[in-house]
């Protein structure tokens, strides 16, 4: 794998009047050039503050990142970045497509404009030559007539072509690395699936590696190269995507595939909903996060930490149920089955 991201012991905390919340609790992870990587789970389980500390996005002193994480772009440490470094590297080396493109687009200025600030900021481009990469730029990403759109404001756009708007401002200089924060979240089922089409077109022609945050696992099926499964700021399971949909292994993992809507079921089952809710990230979590929701959970998951166990070149998890000692218990997929 041709290694363009490096993440190793991550660790972000938010400083709140109730305590120091740790949000993201010693992630690490490799992104090669060109790969897909999803990262799943709840809200509020540390996939955007992940994704976010990756380019420095967190402002300090309320929010920090612990000074051993490391993150390095293609070998250069972003955490020693100086600020005009880090500059250049946003939006220029690693860009990202925020959630909701309502509130993430200046309503005051046409999108056309918002995209050319980026083109004439990272690759010196006069007004004229800014103005028409941006109508290229709308054009790459199927929006209609992008010269007369381009001088567009964002409420006078559909929710997926502001979406679109997005996606042409983060490639507009050709990025190494996209970061997706759920760019498919407030649009229905066929633009998103437009959308998650454009952005694997798009990447097979420029050869940009994606990084797509979501809570959702059917948007990934077809799209990801890898997944990292993530419950209260720490990975539990990481794997291909064809390793977490068929061979997963982590009770909590499970859970996610059972909530995903079928299709079409032989037996009508009411929808699965997994209890309880994710622990307080003020506590320090000394054993295994997912213990108290977990139907699985032995004495050990609720004194001690789980380590990484490998199952594959490519395929781990984090689970005493993984432990040699421990019971064989009743999968996701052997209840699929029945």
């Amino acid at each position: 794998m041709d290694r363009i991201l490096n993440v190793e012991n991550l660790q972000v905390s938010f400083h709140t009047y109730a305590g120091e919340v740790r949000a993201v609790r010693g992630v690490s992870f490799e992104l090669g050039r060109g790969e897909t990587l999803a990262f799943v789970g709840e809200s509020g389980c540390g996939k955007t503050a992940t994704a976010k500390a990756i380019m420095r996005l967190w402002k300090p002193p309320f929010v920090e990142i612990k000074s051993d994480s490391v993150v390095e772009y293609n070998g250069e440490d972003v955490m020693k970045m100086d600020k005009k470094r880090l500059q250049s590297l946003r939006g220029n080396d690693i860009s990202m497509i925020f959630q909701d493109p309502m509130t993430s687009l200046n309503p005051t200025m046409t999108v056309g404009k918002q995209i050319m600030e980026g083109l004439q900021l990272h690759r010196g481009l006069n007004k004229a030559q800014a103005r028409e990469e941006a109508i290229n730029m709308l054009r790459m990403v199927k929006i209609p007539v992008p010269e007369k759109n381009v001088d567009s404001y964002p409420h006078q756009l559909s929710g997926g072509m502001r979406q679109r708007v997005m996606i042409a401002m983060a490639l507009a200089c050709q990025p190494s690395i996209l970061i997706a924060d759920e760019p498919t979240t407030a649009l229905d089922v066929t633009i998103q699936a437009q959308v998650l089409d454009l952005l694997q077109e798009l990447k097979t022609q420029l050869n940009t590696a994606i990084i797509l945050v979501t809570h959702d696992l059917g948007v990934i099926a077809n799209f990801a190269d890898r997944v990292q499964v993530m419950y209260a700021g720490q990975v539990v399971e990481r794997g291909t995507t064809k390793e977490i949909f068929n061979e997963a292994k982590h009770p909590y993992t499970w859970a996610l595939l059972n909530s995903v809507p079928a299709l079409a079921t032989e037996n009508k089952q009411e929808l699965y909903a997994l209890k309880g809710t994710p622990p307080d990230l003020i506590l320090p979590l000394n054993h295994c996060p997912f213990a108290a929701r977990c139907e699985y959970c032995m004495g050990i998951c609720r004194e001690q930490m789980p380590e990484e166990t490998t199952l594959s070149g490519t395929h781990k998890v984090s689970c005493w149920l993984e432990h040699p000692n421990a019971p064989k218990v009743e999968s996701f997929y052997d209840r699929r089955k029945k």
